[in-house]
């Protein structure tokens, strides 16, 4: 029974990868719609709470969420600017240290550099199709952020009677296990996104005061790419550090760019042993491996949406399958449990 129950979820997984790849636009609307409901839906039922009825609750949430999303463009695109044109003014120093460092390892940098340059030429033709599919996934990110906030605004106002009536349509014997694992999987999603925000803020908070006191350019800029990296586990941090490291040894030299390198491991390691297992618990319990893994496939299946939807939802197929596994009936008996005693009580999801 159990190799057959293993056989069924892997047919499961199969086909929804399958749906996944064909209708890859809808259902990836569809998941961030899900991670912007688990985000806003607790404010929602607060204000709910406080005596407003169902769409009052949602039309405030959603229209503090844009106030605040303004707001934050609104800060961040004049500094962006400004230190983009003092990074512009150090590249060229930058560019004369690194041809330095390569004269000592017996390497032409201006060699180097030309080669690139003509590579880049003869390379015009695939970089104008490349601009064109990049015009193209552009639109489709749109699109597919629009359909996520609309479906996001139909889940905060109804979408628990929205999975009723879904539920509804499965066969009677059916519905209390699927009630119970879309209750887990809303669960596992709205610990995820809640914990990967909380994280990222204090990620983004200490790595962007260090490099604001340092002086380095585009300190808030790369702040926020540390709080969106977040979203990527294992891989995100690393390419947030070493783009700071880079925008640093370009500004300021070798020393300021080890001192960045140095304190993004520090906030790194505290996060990773200290504030991510307070935060997440089981939500994202999974071997580092398993994500570099699931990230690798996502980012496959489904480019750069893939790879950061690739931890949830395999936090949710492995919570899924330790639920199976514990309601399983060939589970193991505890020692204490005598042939007339009851069966033990099946495990809470949360």
């Amino acid at each position: 029974m159990r190799a057959w129950r293993a056989l069924g979820w892997i047919a499961i997984i199969a086909v929804g990868l399958f749906l996944f790849h064909v209708l890859h636009t809808v259902v990836i609307s569809v998941i961030v719609g899900v991670f912007i409901t688990a985000l806003l839906l607790p404010p929602a039922r607060w204000l709910a709470r406080r005596g407003l009825n169902r769409a009052l609750a949602t039309a405030a949430v959603f229209m503090g969420g844009l106030l605040v999303g303004g707001a934050f463009i609104a800060l961040l695109v004049p500094p962006t600017i400004a230190s983009v044109s003092e990074l512009s003014a150090s590249l060229g120093k930058a560019v004369t240290d690194l041809n330095s460092l390569a004269a000592r390892f017996g390497i032409d940098g201006a060699t180097v550099a030309g080669q690139i340059g003509d590579y880049l030429s003869r390379q015009g033709q695939t970089v104008a199709t490349g601009a064109l599919t990049g015009v193209r996934t552009a639109g489709e990110i749109l699109v597919g952020a629009v359909l996520a906030v609309i479906l996001a605004v139909y889940f905060v106002h109804g979408g628990d009677r929205l999975f009723r009536w879904l539920v509804d349509l499965a066969p009677t014997r059916a519905r209390r296990s699927l009630f119970d694992s879309g209750e887990l999987i809303f669960g596992v999603v709205g610990r995820y996104i809640r914990g990967v925000a909380l994280v990222g803020l204090v990620d983004g908070f200490f790595i962007g005061l260090a490099l604001w006191i340092m002086g380095v350019p585009l300190a808030l800029p790369l702040a926020v790419l540390t709080f969106v990296g977040a979203f990527l586990p294992v891989v995100g941090a690393f390419i947030a550090g070493l783009l700071a490291a880079a925008v640093a040894f370009v500004a300021k030299g070798w020393l300021v760019a080890l001192i960045v390198v140095a304190v993004t491991v520090a906030v790194q390691q505290l996060e990773g042993h200290v504030l991510a297992p307070q935060i997440y618990g089981r939500a994202l319990d999974l071997p580092g491996a398993v994500i570099i893994v699931a990230i690798a496939v996502g980012s496959l299946v489904a480019g750069v949406t893939g790879a950061f939807l690739a931890a949830p939802v395999t936090s949710v197929i492995v919570a899924l399958l330790r639920r199976e596994v514990t309601a399983s009936p060939e589970s193991p008996a505890p020692a204490h449990a005598g042939s007339g005693s009851r069966p033990p009580a099946k495990e809470s999801p949360a």
